[in-house]
């Protein structure tokens, strides 16, 4: 699913202060599992848009909503993802808190399995917390504590132990206040199965080709090469906001 190529030495966002270990990560895993940036080049969809009711359904969840409908961003992310991480930390965090209530921000799922083994649990567990209405609070939980769960001890690869994954996701579960009987019921629920097997089929249909893959009203967003990625993106949301 996700090409094999040197991705962050082509699209080099400027570092913040994300510590040694998630860099060294960033970089190990973008050479040797070949993680694809925004979806990488070439794909299906270039040029043109991808209709509306293929990247957002009315059971897609949305970080932000905004009256006018007039700009939806949607990614598909694979919350194991380096990559994913990366854009958290330095450009999708700030964009749903500066652009609350202005656009629709909408995350969907695309776990990358064969090369990030927390990835479906990680994304069955922030369904099951949606079933409850606290989709935004796991994703959140998942994605600011990254480095607990999603990075090896040595520090330089992926965690593959789904026990210790699946028992991280438990506390976050606990912390935003679930009923955990109902949480540890829906993991396996065929709601759950179901609502991310269709956000993988839309990622398909769409064009995905790896993660993250971000659209701005159905044209797929690609960076620059060179210059702050973040600001490229802001700027694709602004021009969309005042068009």
């Amino acid at each position: 699913m996700a090409k094999t190529s040197n991705v962050m030495n082509k699209r080099r966002m400027p570092m913040t202060n994300i510590t040694i270990t998630i860099v060294v990560v960033l970089v190990a895993v973008g050479v040797i599992g070949g993680v694809l940036l925004f979806g990488g080049n070439g794909n299906s969809t270039s040029g043109s848009a991808v209709p509306a009711e293929v990247l957002r359904n009315e059971k897609s969840h949305t970080l932000s909503e905004a009256e006018d409908d007039k700009v939806t961003v949607v990614e598909f992310l694979d919350f194991q993802c380096p990559a994913c991480a990366q854009y958290y930390q330095q450009a999708m965090k700030g964009i749903e808190e500066d652009y609350q209530g202005k656009i629709n921000l909408v995350p969907r799922n695309f776990p990358v399995e064969n090369i990030h083994p927390l990835a479906m649990p990680a994304a069955r567990a922030a369904e099951a917390a949606g079933i409850q209405g606290k989709y935004t609070e796991m994703y959140h939980q998942i994605m600011d504590n990254y480095q607990s769960w999603a990075v090896a001890e040595d520090g330089q690869n992926v965690n593959s132990n789904v026990e210790q994954g699946e028992q991280a996701f438990e506390g976050f579960a606990k912390e935003i206040g679930l009923d955990m009987a109902k949480y540890r019921k829906d993991l396996e629920s065929d709601q759950v199965t179901e609502q991310i097997e269709k956000d993988q089929e839309d990622a398909q249909e769409a064009g995905v080709e790896g993660t993250p893959t971000i659209f701005i009203n159905g044209e797929q967003f690609e960076p620059g090469q060179g210059g702050d990625v973040a600001q490229q993106l802001r700027g694709k949301i602004d021009e969309a906001l005042n068009e």
